[in-house]
């Protein structure tokens, strides 16, 4: 039976560093090799683990090119037979797009646990070394599969898991759904089934990430203007993934400015800005996007776009 766990870093505040202790802000990300997380963990000392680091960056500045290794890494180490499930250590700031982003192209058969830390390594009470030995605890667990978040003891699907607090250890949520599972003492209390779904395929990744489809998210508030959409289009944007107020509603200079979008030939997708709940109504008229985040909006166009060719063209 498979028993190793593959634990790939990308940095993030997991791996960050502060020169003060007690400071849990002003601190610098992705300073602290993979291999060092591990080792701040003496519980795994012993266990079938190797450590790999795929990148070293703020999860901010999270882009195409890392997406594509780590997810083609990613399968690399799935497809191992002595291989039970892979973690991934990185930055909270763009986890849910990572997490969408593997789920979509990998919807793998083994588990895929990401985990990430609001703390520094350096904090007095880091919360990073619980949350990598959470993760292991769920990679290893027989039956485990898909990709999931783990953080702050709380085990996240794909479609559900966001970021909902700038500072606490307990900054992302699963909202209505819940989560899936929760982790108490080194065991797993799971209520709801491991995600699945078919996968695009990690061929879908292949070409150059500089020529990934363009896709933006534009919002819709008070006062708003058309402006920025147009000039989008013009520049040559492939799609526009719009963070709607309320339940899909545009300013009118906004939607005006989407149907010239439309008519130019971008993909134009809606989703609700709101922290909370998905877009409700007559489904003919719904967005593909009406139950996701935007940011996960713009994973799923960018990808659903790759392959096809530009308008016109």
């Amino acid at each position: 039976m498979p028993s190793t766990i593959v634990i790939l870093g990308t940095g993030g505040t997991i791996a960050g560093t502060a020169s003060d202790p007690s400071d849990n802000v002003g601190y610098t990300a992705a300073q602290r090799s993979v291999g060092d997380l591990l080792a701040a963990v003496p519980m795994l000392a012993g266990r079938p683990i190797e450590a790999e680091q795929v990148a070293q960056l703020d999860s901010k500045d999270m882009d195409h090119a890392t997406w594509q290794r780590l997810a083609q890494r990613t399968a690399h180490h799935l497809s191992r037979a002595d291989v039970a499930g892979v973690v991934v250590t990185h930055g909270t700031d763009t986890l849910e797009e990572t997490a969408w982003l593997l789920h979509r192209v990998l919807a793998p058969s083994k588990p895929v646990v990401l985990t990430a830390a609001m703390r520094p390594a350096t904090a007095l009470s880091a919360d990073g070394p619980q949350n990598l030995l959470d993760a292991v605890t769920v990679a290893q667990m027989r039956g485990a599969r898909g990709v999931v978040t783990v953080v702050a003891g709380n085990v996240h699907g794909p479609a559900d898991v966001r970021k909902v607090h700038p500072y606490r250890t307990d900054a992302f949520s699963s909202g209505d759904a819940g989560p899936l599972a929760r982790v108490e003492e080194g065991h797993l209390r799971q209520h709801r089934d491991w995600p699945d779904g078919p996968a695009m395929g990690l061929g879908r990744l292949a070409v150059d990430p500089a020529e990934w489809p363009w896709v933006e998210v534009v919002t819709s508030h008070a006062g708003a203007r058309g402006g920025g959409i147009d000039a989008l289009v013009a520049a040559g944007v492939r799609g526009l993934v719009v963070a709607c107020t309320g339940n899909g509603t545009v300013h009118h200079a906004v939607d005006a400015a989407l149907q010239r979008a439309t008519h130019a030939g971008v993909l134009v997708w809606r989703c609700t800005r709101c922290a909370g709940g998905v877009l409700v109504g007559d489904p003919a008229l719904l967005s593909p996007a009406a139950a996701m985040s935007p940011w996960q909006a713009r994973v799923e166009m960018m990808l659903g776009l790759m392959g096809e060719p530009p308008a016109g063209g």
